[in-house]
């Protein structure tokens, strides 16, 4: 599998496993055989509740620690906790993550990065990233930031591929993670003709195509599967190439079309939504 080199010098694999829904029987499963099918990235978040079913699927795999990019998201309500960082790799069963990101711009989202910071320089955390920061909140945390993001993980698939926040994070050679990398699913986007066209033509699925683009444009990407085959057919993208027509077609069907829209009173809300300790299980 690939690997991108991030700004602070570490290499991060291209593709990976997300785990977002995913109950903690299904995501300890999951893990498990992404990394028996040859995954390195793991990703996760507090807000999932399943870090710790995670850790399990890590430790039953047999894969070296060290081996395995593991990436978590700190939660709005634990962005002034002191502990926050601590309770997060006790429940991830390690001593230290790959990437830790702050998930949501609400709360006091200052000092969540802030944390990161202090955590990073404590060799808790690798390297620090956004989680759904896009606009003023971005600009917001460049302008404070003692230690550049390195990743900002963001919804982006050929429908809405994000060309301006792609330009704008260029300068700061910060990488887009793209979640909903399928478009959450949505069969008008996988059966658009110019996917089952290539499909034909590289003798893929219309998905491999989706995600192949994806690698292509730079992104790193996280599908989320339980189905131990499509995990493995999610990766099997590495061994053809798209053409420059190819992606210059592909790039015709951007509608702007997103399929979770952000509003302030939603992402206000989220610095309320405590998280029940007791479904991480």
């Amino acid at each position: 599998m690939e690997k991108v080199k991030l700004n602070n010098g570490i290499e991060m694999p291209q593709i990976g496993l997300g785990t977002f829904m995913m109950k903690p029987n299904e995501a300890e499963d999951a893990v498990y055989n992404a990394l028996k099918s040859g995954y390195r990235l793991i990703d996760t978040a507090n807000a999932y509740q399943n870090e710790r079913a995670v850790g399990r699927g890590i430790k039953k795999s047999g894969v070296p620690r060290e081996e395995i990019f593991l990436e978590s998201k700190l939660w709005p309500t634990v962005y002034t906790k002191e502990t926050a960082v601590d309770e997060m790799l006790e429940r991830l069963g390690t001593d230290y993550v790959d990437l830790l990101l702050i998930h949501q711009p609400a709360g006091d989202y200052i000092a969540g990065y802030k944390a990161m910071e202090k955590a990073y320089k404590e060799g808790k955390v690798k390297a620090i990233g956004l989680s759904n920061f896009e606009g003023e909140p971005l600009e917001e945390i460049l302008k404070i930031c003692e230690i550049k993001p390195t990743v900002i993980q963001v919804e982006a698939h050929p429908y809405y591929p994000q060309n301006e926040l792609r330009q704008r994070t260029k300068k700061d050679d910060i990488h887009i993670q793209a979640w909903y990398p399928l478009g959450h699913g949505d069969r008008s986007l996988i059966e658009e003709p110019i996917f089952t066209k290539l499909a034909n033509k590289y003798g893929k699925s219309n998905a491999q195509i989706i995600l192949r683009w994806h690698i292509q444009e730079g992104n790193i990407i996280i599908p989320g599967s339980k189905n131990p085959e499509h995990i493995k057919e999610n990766a099997d993208i590495f061994d053809f190439e798209l053409t420059d027509e190819d992606m210059n077609e592909i790039a015709k069907i951007n509608k702007n079309k997103r399929y979770y829209i952000p509003n302030p009173e939603l992402t206000a809300s989220y610095a309320k939504m405590e998280l029940n300790p007791e479904l991480d299980v």
